[in-house]
């Protein structure tokens, strides 16, 4: 599968919403092409380099499909859009086109079947909720209740100050469970630093 990528310094989750603000040709193109062949294009995080400009030097690996599901000119007279995380995907190779916008071969990731929560992450599931009162988070229409492990992995990973080497860490696991306990595991790294 050939995708475009949207190199970020942040790293998007499936099931999570992020707000884009376009700008640049080669991206106004690329969202051009996934409105009208109604498909989505990867984020990947940027290991090395920046957002704008010349392509990144580097990118993660790992990174997950954005879903359009929103846009509309911004204030500023710039394009903004909505985007929800789909798939997960592996970088088999990549290359950058004249115009600057890299593409990519992927290899998707496979999917667990989704899992009820277990008694042992209420807690986790407590945070989530917690974090749903932020305007921030609101405003994304995240957090609140989910019904399965995956979900809460998901959206704990995405909303968290993980470093970003935790998220893409977190992002290439296949487990929910697994996900949840070092989701816990770095919580816990977290508290610690904060008391110390």
């Amino acid at each position: 599968m050939t995708l475009p990528l949207f190199p970020l310094n942040t790293v998007l989750f499936p099931g999570c919403t992020l707000d884009l603000q376009i700008f640049e040709a080669r991206y106004l193109d690329m969202l051009g092409r996934c409105m009208k062949q109604g498909g989505g294009f990867g984020v990947v995080a940027i290991l090395d380099g920046a957002e704008v400009g010349q392509a990144a030097a580097r990118t993660a690996p790992v990174g997950c499909e954005a879903l359009i599901r929103d846009w509309k000119q911004r204030p500023n007279g710039l394009l903004g859009i909505r985007v929800e995380g789909g798939r997960r995907f592996r970088v088999q190779h990549s290359e950058v086109q004249r115009d600057q916008l890299t593409v990519a071969e992927v290899d998707w990731l496979a999917e667990s079947e989704p899992r009820p929560l277990l008694a042992e992450q209420a807690d986790l599931a407590a945070l989530l909720a917690a974090l749903a009162e932020h305007p921030m988070v609101a405003e994304l229409g995240m957090g609140g209740v989910v019904a399965h492990q995956q979900a809460l992995a998901n959206q704990l990973a995405y909303l968290l100050p993980f470093s970003l080497e935790q998220k893409l860490e977190l992002l290439g696991l296949d487990d929910p469970q697994t996900q949840l306990q070092r989701i816990q595991r770095l919580l816990e790294q977290l508290q610690g630093e904060m008391t110390a």
